[in-house]
């Protein structure tokens, strides 16, 4: 399915097919505000499995970020953080940046593995924070690269579909995506730490 939405106003209808697709453990191709992306529903294992595959990663050594539509799903999933840190994070997001926070129990499981912190995402794009909203919880999100090592990343929505419409279940045409990845901040330390420099300037 190739749908196309308007940021400042999608169409409820389609989120919601997308939505449903989403819950039968459907793997959705979506823009965000920085790079396309490929992405499921967290609590299912098995759509969560092909992502992983597709990544070529075994899920709990992947660096899957969350995706979630408001602060409510902080306290979900990661630990109690403080108010300095809330701060920061209220101040820059929704925004192209992902905070690195330590998980809570909620997190799945099989996401954990030995890993203790996840990869938080609230970007500044409707279209997919209405999706995850009517979701219920936040989708794991990872880049959708191109093999042109020049470009990096994949902008055009139509050659995303070219490529991965017998892939994905739903590729979302949101208008052409950009090259330049999120700001990833590490939050678990004493000090804040940028470990990747992409879009955005974190305001402070």
């Amino acid at each position: 399915m190739f749908v196309r939405l308007f940021n400042e106003n999608p169409n409820a209808r389609e989120i919601q097919k997308i939505v449903e697709i989403l819950r039968d453990g459907g793997l959705i191709i979506y823009p965000t505000d920085t790079v396309y992306s490929l992405g499921c529903d967290i609590t299912n294992q098995k759509a969560v499995e092909k992502v992983a595959r597709w990544k070529g990663v075994k899920i709990e050594k992947s660096n899957f970020s969350f995706i979630c539509s408001d602060f409510s799903h902080l306290s979900d999933y990661t630990k109690p953080i403080s108010s300095n840190i809330f701060k920061l994070i209220k101040k820059n997001l929704p925004g192209p940046f992902t905070f690195i926070l330590e998980a809570n129990n909620n997190v799945p499981k099989y996401f954990k593995g030995k890993k203790k912190t996840v990869g938080i995402r609230i970007p500044d794009n409707k279209i997919i924070r209405e999706v995850v909203s009517e979701l219920g919880n936040p989708i794991v999100s990872t880049s959708i690269y191109d093999e042109d090592e020049i470009l990096e990343y994949t902008t055009n929505p139509e050659l995303i579909n070219e490529k991965y419409q017998e892939f994905a279940d739903v590729i979302i045409d949101g208008g052409f995506g950009e090259l330049i990845p999120s700001t990833v901040v590490d939050c678990t330390l004493n000090e804040i730490e940028i470990i990747r420099k992409g879009k955005g300037e974190l305001k402070f």
